[in-house]
């Protein structure tokens, strides 16, 4: 089974292009800054995996992704290799992107992701409205542990 899930964030805008004939394919090509669970000597360290999205998937990245937001990617592992214009071989490897979607609210990526929650308020039943959902108090997207 070849099966990825990521999470991180965007090292800049997604690059699309638009493939050549009839049927025009969108393709989208992004680099996801995915941090490492474990620290090496208190340092952050991630890891940079390029993504490449088609068609539907690359509009909608073309459209909504921008550097810098957090989304969450499934896919799978794609290995490939070309010659350069010296000669040598290049290997690479990529994810190709089935799935993919914000992975915090526009807010928390605006205020940087550093978003904690410790005196969030709580919505109560009293709180309910006439169309029988709860009101949600203003300013709790703000304060998601979301990052």
């Amino acid at each position: 089974m070849n099966k990825v899930i990521l999470m991180g964030r965007l090292t800049r805008d997604p690059e699309v292009r638009y493939s050549q004939g009839e049927n025009n394919l969108a393709i989208a090509r992004y680099t996801l800054a995915v941090d490492r669970r474990f620290q090496r000597n208190g340092d952050q360290t991630a890891d940079f995996i390029s993504c490449v999205a088609f068609g539907k998937a690359a509009e909608f990245a073309e459209k909504w992704f921008r550097q810098g937001v957090k989304i969450a990617v499934t896919g799978r592992i794609q290995t490939g290799s070309y010659t350069n214009k010296d000669g040598a071989k290049v290997y690479t490897t990529e994810v190709v992107v089935e799935e993919q979607e914000f992975a915090e609210s526009k807010n928390a990526s605006q205020a940087g992701g550093s978003a904690s929650m410790p005196n969030a308020p709580h919505p109560t039943p009293s709180a309910a409205s006439g169309d029988g959902f709860m009101s949600i108090p203003e300013g709790v997207e703000d304060q998601l542990p979301f990052e």
